[in-house]
């Protein structure tokens, strides 16, 4: 399941401290590690001093949360996070929104893009300001019917079965296809769910003539947890997101995960 070994990509702007303490929350309900990464560009030694106290800052921060700090040197911090993952073999990528986004919504920054189109381990963005409640309330799976989301129905259904939480699937309406079809297929992802873990799960559509507004039409939780599945364009066990699922993205309001092609 997500979440057995945390990394999150700290800094000291309201986007890190949002990420730590999502991170935090995340491993407090999965029991798994956590580690606390700062990103510092080669050559610069005065970086690296900063990137220490950064850390030392996040562990005032984290206070009795046991974590691991790390400061690791490279070119870019989407590509150090995910040189770091892999060396730790972490399974989770935890960043928060760029800064000069609106509040509650995800903003996409140079390090998430990166990790967006090229991480070989799942990302999840925190909106701006999240504050995260003490256990996750429900996961919902953005569904479309293609192979990359059947899969992750599965995956989802049985995190949602470990975590004692609801499990939805919801499809987007967006009035340029027939609504019966987006039902159907819903249905056999319902059925899918079901079949390969035991769990019924919620389904919904969402419609809206746009994206944001199909997210506004439908319910959202407080500890609602969003999982989207990586476009069928990825490379294998590569995060690359399409068109639709980055429009979620931006307009939701909970935090999002994005699941590498093959994730299991």
């Amino acid at each position: 399941m997500i979440g057995e070994h945390v990394i999150v990509g700290y800094t000291t702007e309201p986007g890190g401290r949002d990420a730590l303490a999502l991170g935090a929350a995340i491993t407090r309900v999965t029991g798994g590690e956590l580690t606390v990464a700062t990103i510092y560009p080669p050559g610069s030694p005065g970086l690296a001093v900063e990137a220490q106290a950064n850390l030392a800052h996040a562990a005032e921060e984290l206070g009795a949360t046991a974590a691991e700090y790390m400061a690791f040197e490279s070119r870019g911090t989407g590509r150090g996070l995910s040189v770091l993952a892999s060396r730790i073999r972490a399974d989770l990528i935890v960043v928060g929104s760029a800064s000069g986004g609106p509040p509650g919504r995800i903003a996409i920054g140079a390090t998430s893009d990166h990790l967006l189109h090229r991480s070989a381990e799942a990302v999840m963005l925190a909106p701006a300001r999240y504050v995260p409640p003490e256990a996750p309330a429900r996961l919902t799976l953005a569904y479309v019917h293609r192979p990359q989301c059947d899969a992750a129905v599965e995956r989802v259904a049985q995190a949602a079965l470990r975590l004692g939480v609801p499990l939805r699937l919801i499809t987007f309406d967006l009035r340029t296809e027939d609504q019966g079809k987006l039902r159907d297929d819903l249905a056999l992802a319902v059925r899918l769910a079901w079949e390969s873990t035991g769990l019924e799960a919620e389904s919904e559509v969402a419609e809206g003539h746009a994206v944001a507004a199909a997210i506004e039409d439908v319910e959202w939780l407080p500890g609602e947890l969003l999982v989207c599945a990586a476009s069928e364009d990825a490379q294998p066990h590569r995060v690359f997101l399409g068109e639709l699922a980055m429009k979620v993205l931006r307009a939701s309001t909970c935090p999002v995960t994005v699941l590498p092609r093959g994730f299991s």
